[in-house]
């Protein structure tokens, strides 16, 4: 059986960027192990959140980019997502209807469990299949 590992964001990111080139080449490598299946990487879905944080913040990557090369990465042989389907869901509606990823997580929690959100932000009205709630007073 393959070993298998937790990931941490900075790998992610070196992975996706090239930068700097021998931490890159490191990640580079680690992926190809888990892609011929001699390893398996786990990604917890914060590591996934703080590297779309990461991502869009310190490098000014576009939001759209940064879904859909995460997107391609997180279905990657030999990449084990927990939650998976609520993450990928999730990066979908960041990309799509332009909200923080943060907000699309709850939103996709919210269409997977049924349950409504509460939230005053009003960015997650973009997602037509959740209910959102404000509290009052």
């Amino acid at each position: 059986m393959a070993p298998r590992y937790w990931v941490d964001t900075n790998v992610i990111v070196r992975f996706l960027t090239g930068q700097p080139p021998a931490l890159a080449a490191a990640a580079r490598s680690l992926v190809a192990m888990a892609d011929t299946g001699a390893a398996i990487l786990e990604v917890l879905p914060v590591i996934v959140a703080e590297t779309v944080y990461t991502l869009e913040s310190f490098y000014g990557m576009d939001r759209k980019d940064v879904a859909a090369n995460l997107l391609l990465f997180l279905q990657s042989r030999g990449i084990q997502v927990h939650e998976r389907e609520r993450v990928l869901d999730a990066l979908a509606r960041h990309r799509d209807r332009n909200i923080h990823f943060a907000d699309a997580y709850l939103a996709a929690a919210g269409a997977d469990s049924g349950l409504p959100v509460v939230s005053f932000d009003r960015d997650l009205d973009k997602c037509k299949d959740v209910q959102r709630i404000e509290p009052t007073a």
